[in-house]
């Protein structure tokens, strides 16, 4: 514990160098694209529009869920945040080998920097989430008030995901191969695009929160901005102790191999 708030005051000494990171993180995504940042807003719109008229068109979606395009667009924010924020951070270090291998900084910086830059993307793209609920007349709750809650959670879990994908990827370069396959299946076994109180065997909706934390992250977001109701405090607290969990098994794996990135790279 000592040496992980030694790290932490470290990382923050080096805070020039993540906003620098985040910033270039930033800039090399929208780098050369006419919308540029405006692309936060129209991906996950596109994706909203596509799934909103397969489920809920052809296939006459899920009838229980009124203001549909909102709901699955509350989902697939969390899920963009979370699949780019784990792949950037996956190949944190292997794609800056350049600077890990020459100059001496606090390696943690590279994955966090990632997650960070994902933050900025998100925050930008719930400003269009309540253009479009105002636009629909989906009622805004205080318990948007609750959302910081929902996105430290997020953080502490993506962070620790960040550092375990990336340590691994400095000595498995499969790893991101096996990521996108992994990240797809995680897509639908998400409840993203439907309720998962309404999936027919309730102990089947009880497993899926269990077994996949980026579920219960959704759960929380969807309970806070298409619910209007404060999820359970047991719930999130339970979601609490993975992130934490993760996150410490995440910092405890890449701190110890992280001396021999530069021999590896």
């Amino acid at each position: 514990m000592k040496q992980f708030f030694s790290d932490l005051r470290e990382v923050w000494q080096y805070r020039a160098l993540l906003y620098m990171l985040v910033v270039r993180d930033l800039k090399a995504r929208y780098r050369g694209s006419v919308l540029g940042i405006a692309w936060s807003y129209f991906q996950p719109l596109g994706m909203m529009l596509t799934l909103t008229f397969a489920f809920s068109v052809i296939s006459s979606g899920p009838p229980t869920i009124e203001r549909y395009s909102v709901f699955v667009l509350s989902g697939l924010l969390v899920w963009n945040f979370f699949s780019a924020s784990v792949t950037g951070g996956a190949g944190s270090v292997v794609g800056n080998a350049g600077l890990v291998k020459k100059v001496y900084f606090p390696r943690l910086v590279l994955p966090i920097a990632v997650v960070i830059a994902n933050l900025v993307n998100f925050l930008f793209a719930l400003l269009m989430w309540l253009t479009i609920a105002i636009v629909v007349g989906h009622p805004i709750k205080h318990t948007m008030l609750f959302l910081p809650v929902a996105i430290v959670l997020q953080l502490i879990f993506s962070i620790g995901i960040a550092f375990l994908l990336s340590t691994l990827n400095v000595f498995y370069r499969d790893t991101q191969f096996i990521l996108e396959l992994a990240l797809l299946a995680l897509f639908f076994l998400t409840p993203i695009w439907y309720d998962i109180d309404s999936v027919p065997q309730r102990e089947v909706g009880l497993w899926l929160r269990r077994l996949n934390p980026v579920a219960s992250l959704v759960n929380i977001y969807q309970d806070l901005m298409y619910w209007g109701r404060l999820t359970d405090w047991d719930f999130v607290l339970r979601t609490l102790a993975t992130a934490l969990g993760v996150l410490v098994i995440g910092y405890l794996i890449f701190r110890r191999y992280s001396p021999r990135f530069g021999e590896e790279l």
